[in-house]
């Protein structure tokens, strides 16, 4: 079950609170402070393993997990972020800056079994109506990626599914693979 702080914050005074980078992360959505869920052993290995496929040094993008995103009156962390290398903000040591003030290009989230669904799309859609491409909604208990886009049916990806991934990324990947991740047994036994 999320935390809600009771009083409504402005963005400013949300983003000065002492307690602010504690974990589980907090995020700002309509004036309240709202603290995400702990992840659970299944949404960190989702995680683990797509940051793993994303992360390439090839790539366009950067994939970075938990950041957080503040752009369009809300603050939020997504569990995974890609964004192109052209959006990072450089110092003058030519190092990312820590604020990061815009809408990624693909946004993903894994939903954990205390977090509310609705919740999360809206973030999602919120990244869409602010310039993301593409929004993943990974459903570990149901095996199924909502996928969103700008003007665009939700589509939802089951089993052998492909999975739509922004255009200049070279990934081939379908749910099934996504949800095998969990097979520990499995990856295990092909360990030896």
């Amino acid at each position: 079950m999320a935390t809600v702080l009771t009083q409504k914050l402005t963005l400013e005074e949300f983003l000065k609170l002492p307690n602010l980078e504690e974990s589980p992360a907090w995020e700002y959505v309509g004036g309240n402070a709202i603290q995400k869920p702990m992840p659970k052993v299944r949404h960190s290995i989702l995680q683990k393993r797509l940051l793993a496929k994303l992360d390439s040094p090839k790539s366009n993008y950067l994939a970075l997990p938990e950041l957080r995103c503040t752009f369009g009156g809300r603050s939020i962390v997504l569990d995974i972020v890609v964004v192109s290398w052209d959006k990072i903000q450089l110092n003058e040591f030519g190092e990312p800056e820590d604020n990061f003030t815009q809408a990624p290009d693909w946004s993903i989230e894994i939903l954990s079994p205390d977090q509310n669904t609705n919740r999360v799309i809206d973030n999602l859609l919120h990244c869409l109506h602010h310039g993301s491409q593409l929004g993943w909604l990974i459903d570990p208990d149901d095996y199924s990626i909502l996928i969103l886009t700008p003007q665009q049916e939700i589509q939802i990806c089951r089993d052998s599914q492909q999975l739509q991934v922004l255009k200049d990324i070279n990934l081939q990947l379908t749910s099934e693979e996504v949800f095998n991740w969990l097979k520990l047994r499995e990856i295990g036994a092909n360990l030896e």
